[in-house]
């Protein structure tokens, strides 16, 4: 703040508080003693001199930004991403937490990575393991249709002969508990409007447990998603502790609204649910982890990552395929073009998401110890589409070293820094104070295709992962370069 008008008032000040001390009889403070006053200046000008010299050394790598830019979008590389994503998404198929393709996709993983000449090497958790079963849902009163469905992660399963049931049809948990004396017995349909996948994920995650305290022995959830060709969407729920557990499913929109229309009208509604679901112990899994050793400072990190579990339907092409192949990618650039950072760069591939991060607790848990070298985490874990900026958590000291290195994205127009960087699994990192990044793209479409058979290489698109690649390692790798780690 110190301006060309900032020491005289100071020294006023100084000479003010001075005379006011001898009448008093009081002894000056000693960080108002001119001496003070002079080095605030100094440091005023050092923090100056320091954000100037920080944008010249972040301005220097214009050029090495251009080449990692020119391949991944142009050059031997493009469309290279795109293409290791379809091999591993069409070879594998979807992944979820404790299956025998999730093993089959880490082995994959270590293999292409190692080809790749990364070091590499896995680092054991162990991880839920849910299975979905046979399942199948139908209304039987006041008409005969089948009713697409998909069990939600952690549910219990139904009798073997099923659950039959009279529905009550509610939009919302205040609903439900005004209508509480009504739910007993019946199965619960949730017909919740699509807000943001942030405030409607709730009914997903905490509908059973909501219904089961009110009598309910069943719930069916209006899949959450703003677009539906008939289409269910699954996900994460979680048991209250305490509360009975009855089984759970996601249903599409469209017949969320039928429901409803019917209730509406005041018609009986029966619905005849079976599931199969059922949780086992906990499996053996790992995180995949590749590096470039630093030159300099091997011991402190960039790490980059996007998750390799999915769920149990589609490929997990956009969920998070593309995020782990961009995480890989960034390494690849930078490798090709014989560049080697001061810090390690740190490919971390994590299992066990979509069950809330477990793989990357096990990570921080492990990790933790050396958090003061840990200088900049990155996930992308929102789609591969076209890339608009790039979200960030730091201080406001790294906010402005990180608008001077996003300035070096002006080829590929993503040159704008948001707050906020988000997550799951660097979240404990950031929560911890360490700096954090995440992709923004242009994601209007990510919920269309969100958890559902939909989520496949048909969604991807080969130039915007060129471009979210090229991204991924300017930022990676300028940061990992830098001279200083990033201010906490």
């Amino acid at each position: 703040m110190a301006g060309k008008g900032a020491l005289p008032f100071l020294c006023s000040l100084f000479m003010f508080l001075s005379m006011l001390s001898s009448v008093c009889d009081c002894h000056p403070h000693p960080a108002l003693s001119m001496r003070s006053v002079a080095a605030a200046g100094i440091a005023s000008s050092q923090t100056a001199r320091k954000a100037s010299d920080i944008a010249a050394e972040v301005a220097g790598y214009v050029d090495v930004a251009k080449r990692i830019i020119d391949l991944a979008v142009f050059g031997a590389a493009q469309n290279r991403s795109y293409r290791r994503l379809a091999d591993f998404t069409d070879t594998i198929g979807n992944r979820v937490s404790g299956s025998h393709n999730l093993e089959m996709a880490i082995k994959y993983m270590y293999d292409a990575l190692t080809q790749d000449g990364l070091a590499v090497h896995l680092e054991p958790v162990k991880i839920p393991h849910w299975v979905r079963g046979s399942e199948s849902a139908e209304m039987i009163v006041p008409r005969a249709k089948n009713l697409a469905i998909l069990g939600l992660g952690s549910s219990v399963g139904t009798p073997p002969e099923g659950i039959k049931a009279e529905v009550l049809v509610v939009e919302s948990f205040e609903e439900l508990k005004r209508r509480a004396s009504e739910a007993v017995g019946r199965i619960v349909v949730f017909n919740q409007p699509f807000v943001s996948y942030g405030e409607t994920v709730a009914y997903r995650a905490y509908g059973a447990s909501e219904a089961a305290k009110v009598g309910a022995v069943a719930t069916l959830i209006r899949s959450v998603t703003p677009f539906s060709i008939n289409s269910p969407h699954t996900g994460w729920q979680d048991y209250q502790d305490g509360v009975k557990r009855i089984p759970t499913a996601c249903i599409t929109v469209e017949d969320a609204e039928l429901m409803w229309r019917m209730a509406r009208r005041g018609q009986r509604i029966v619905v005849r649910l079976t599931m199969g679901a059922k949780t086992l112990p906990d499996a053996d899994s790992f995180n995949t982890v590749a590096e470039i050793t630093g030159w300099q400072h091997p011991e402190q990190v960039v790490l980059l990552s996007g998750h390799l579990d999915s769920w149990d339907v589609g490929q997990g092409a956009m969920d998070d395929g593309g995020g782990a192949m961009i995480s890989w990618e960034a390494l690849s650039l930078i490798k090709d073009l014989g560049l080697r950072p001061r810090r390690t760069l740190r490919t971390v591939l994590w299992t066990a998401e979509e069950q809330g991060g477990v793989g990357a607790q096990q990570y921080y848990n492990l990790h933790k110890v050396n958090m003061s070298n840990f200088d900049l985490v990155m996930e992308s874990d929102l789609g591969t589409f076209t890339p608009v900026a790039l979200q960030f958590t730091g201080s406001d000291a790294a906010q402005k070293v990180m608008e001077e290195v996003v300035k070096l994205l002006a080829p590929i127009n993503t040159t704008k820094l948001e707050r906020h960087g988000e997550g799951t699994d660097i979240s404990p990192w950031m929560q911890a104070g360490v700096p954090g990044a995440s992709l923004h793209v242009a994601d209007s479409r990510y919920f269309w295709f969100h958890h559902s058979e939909g989520d496949t290489m048909t969604v991807q698109d080969p130039q915007d992962m060129n471009l979210c690649s090229a991204l991924w390692a300017v930022v990676a790798y300028v940061v990992a370069d830098l001279e200083d780690m990033l201010p906490r």
